[in-house]
């Protein structure tokens, strides 16, 4: 058992396996450690949330881990994300639904986290990675000149020290280094979570046995998606795990839904019986068991530096944004993928604090464009007419935008980076500028949820669909470079097309300065099919039950 490591990772869960393993993939001869408090094998189902894969994640755990078979034969591939917005309606089927009729053509998953923690630790050790289960940190003492950090950790009922070269905390909420640096950091975004999981698959489809209503989807398997239950100032997710578990939450807004409300299992569902009562009955059926329980006040935070003086934070260690839109596994992926820029250069003897910077830049800077789609607008997700919108918009931004970086393999090509940067910034100054605009129209909308039967498919958006295939396709960095800037000017032309939307429903709707950088922009066609922009408009019926 050697006494150094040239790379020591605090924390064996999601985030610090998937590091380890990315480190000896891109350099077998790197000595990694890996201290990781609870012991393998963990439980299935009831482990851990942020079950739900999103593009960049999920392209992480299959290709740049190479993890793909496990994750098609071992793991559920998900039907996309799913919204139904049906607060307080006893009939789900009977409300505004949003989602894909057919899965799109890039792969996401839903993961047993225990399963998927287990297969990653056993892919660790087969790739030589020193990964010590049952192992508690006792200190970190931190080299500020260029002697190796030293820690101090138990194992194995004997006290250890390890020198290292470089240390990571992946020690998730716990936040070894980020609490000893004391680098904590509010973000302004006040929410909270409840938890659990159940036996058995929790089914949409039971909602309604009308043809019409089970042929949208093909296969005929809603159960596969992220569903989403939304209403105002919450959302409730049903996730289903391949060991034949399915996980529920309830998020919300602390200002609207206080935790108190919630916070015990018993609690939990005589909320759901007021907000989304088709879901309390399905889980008091008898093969639904409770698994676990488990709530979280004041899950989102930020983080004043990530990466140092050969250390990083990665996962849930720096920072967090919102479950909604899973994006977890998307910022575990950029950050691992940062760190193992810095040990690469490390090792060649380059310099590699001027690249920590500008990476933790950019890092912060994906994410503060990201905490923008969920501070203060929570208070919009019950809006049948606005939030269907909103869920575009976003998701155009993502796809557009940060996801081909990540999935061409350019998140850490500065040279590319520094190329698309007047993009990115005209990126995020309509997004600065559209979330409080979706904010303001649907403040002024009614404010109950329409139990009109719409079927919102976003197949019947082609550029839609468009932009995911894209995520999947190799360019050159020219082409790259000029499918970014149609990307861009795509989301010009959705940007200019909401705000005539607004305008059309509430005209003396506030801009926010959105007008003034949508000058020349619009598409050659609507964005949006006829039916959808009338809906949106109007608010007339698209499919009357």
């Amino acid at each position: 058992m050697s006494a150094r490591a040239d790379v020591a990772i605090l924390g064996g869960g999601l985030a610090g396996l998937s590091l380890a393993l990315q480190l000896k993939r891109r350099d077998p001869a790197l000595s990694v450690l890996v201290l990781e408090r609870r012991a393998h094998p963990v439980r299935e189902a009831a482990f851990k949330v942020g079950e739900s894969t999103v593009e960049i994640g999920a392209h992480y755990f299959a290709e740049e881990l190479g993890l793909r078979r496990h994750l098609d034969t071992a793991q559920v591939r998900k039907f996309g994300f799913r919204f139904f917005f049906s607060d307080g309606h006893d009939d789900p089927a009977r409300c505004t639904e949003l989602g894909v009729s057919r899965v799109f053509s890039v792969p996401t998953w839903q993961l047993d986290r225990g399963r998927f923690e287990n297969f990653l630790g056993e892919q660790v050790r087969a790739h030589g990675v020193d990964f010590r289960d049952g192992a508690v940190v006792r200190g970190v003492a931190l080299a500020d000149d260029d002697g190796d950090h030293v820690l101090h950790f138990d194992h194995a009922g004997a006290r250890h020290t390890l020198s290292a070269r470089w240390v990571v905390d992946a020690s998730g909420r716990a936040g070894l280094l980020k609490r000893q640096l004391g680098l904590a950091q509010a973000n302004g975004h006040d929410c909270n979570a409840v938890w659990w999981r159940v036996e058995g698959i929790v089914d949409p489809h039971d909602w309604s046995d009308d043809p019409a209503w089970q042929a949208r989807c093909t296969p005929a398997e809603r159960w596969r998606s992220t569903n989403h239950l939304c209403g105002p100032g919450y959302w409730v997710w049903m996730i289903p795990l391949a060991s034949g578990s399915h996980s529920l939450g309830i998020v919300c807004d602390a200002r609207l839904h206080p935790l108190e409300t919630m916070h015990t299992h018993a609690a939990a569902m005589a909320w759901l019986h007021r907000h989304q009562p088709a879901l309390a009955r399905l889980l008091e059926r008898p093969r639904h068991a409770l698994q676990d329980f488990r709530f979280l006040r004041g899950f989102s935070y930020g983080c004043r530096q990530v990466f140092g003086h050969r250390w990083a934070l990665t996962g849930e260690a720096g920072l967090f944004l919102d479950p909604f839109y899973s994006p977890g596994s998307d910022f575990i992926a950029i950050a691992n993928t940062y760190i193992c820029e810095l040990v690469a250069r490390e090792r060649a003897g380059q310099p590699f604090a001027p690249h920590a910077e500008l990476f933790q830049q950019l890092y912060f800077s994906f994410y503060d464009t990201m905490l923008a789609l969920y501070r203060d607008q929570y208070p919009l997700f019950g809006d049948a007419q606005v939030m269907p919108l909103k869920v575009l918009w976003d998701y155009t931004l993502y796809w557009g935008l940060l996801a081909p970086l990540y999935c061409s393999g350019r998140i850490a090509d500065l040279r590319m980076l520094s190329r698309l940067r007047g993009t990115f910034e005209a990126a995020r100054a309509l997004n600065r500028a559209m979330q409080p605009l979706l904010r303001e129209w649907g403040a002024r909308n009614p404010p109950r949820p329409l139990a009109d039967g719409r079927w919102l498919d976003q197949h019947d958006l082609p550029w839609f669909g468009a932009l995911n295939r894209a995520l999947g396709e190799r360019a050159d960095d020219d082409a790259f470079a000029a499918r970014i800037a149609a990307n861009l000017a795509l989301l010009r032309a959705l940007a200019a097309e909401l705000l005539r939307l607004a305008r059309a429903r509430h005209p003396a709707l506030p801009d926010r300065g959105l007008a003034a950088l949508l000058a020349g922009a619009g598409a050659d066609e609507p964005l949006l099919p006829a039916a959808w922009a009338a809906a949106m408009r109007n608010r007339t019926r698209l499919n009357p039950p």
